[in-house]
């Protein structure tokens, strides 16, 4: 019924989140040669990988809303969600916000830290296995 807004709500904080990284990344002292090590240099930014979280979670909330729609749950008048005009229904659709909606973020979630398992695994991979051309730039 309304399980696509907890992704929702998490969607829109890493996307501020997200925001407030880059902006914190891109700041002039963090990009000087001197003060940034190669592995600052060469790496993904975190609010990049941050911003994969974001786009899993968006998208994903989009195709539930859709699918909501589409079975006739969210409705373009209000209350907007058919489940909140009856009481009954409302406790119904917030036992599934608590159930459903919550394993799916954290699914998402998960899902995402492992990618970022895989990707810091192979940032160091490729720092091990090319030493030589790290040290002349050529990385």
């Amino acid at each position: 019924m309304a399980c696509f807004i907890v992704p929702v709500a998490e969607a829109v904080v890493t996307t501020v989140i997200t925001k407030a990284v880059k902006s914190k990344d891109t700041k002039p002292e963090a990009l000087k040669a001197d003060t940034v090590s190669f592995s600052a240099k060469h790496k993904i930014p975190f609010s990049r990988k941050l911003k994969w979280l974001s786009n899993m979670l968006w998208g994903g909330s989009v195709l539930l809303a859709f699918e909501h729609v589409w079975h006739g749950e969210v409705v373009p008048w209000f209350p907007f969600l058919t489940a909140a005009s009856d009481p009954a229904e409302t406790s119904e659709m917030l036992f599934e916000m608590a159930t459903v909606g919550v394993s799916m973020a954290l699914i998402v979630t998960a899902v995402w830290g492992v990618m970022l398992l895989v990707t810091n695994a192979m940032e160091k991979k490729a720092i091990k296995a090319h030493p030589a051309q790290i040290k002349e730039g050529c990385i």
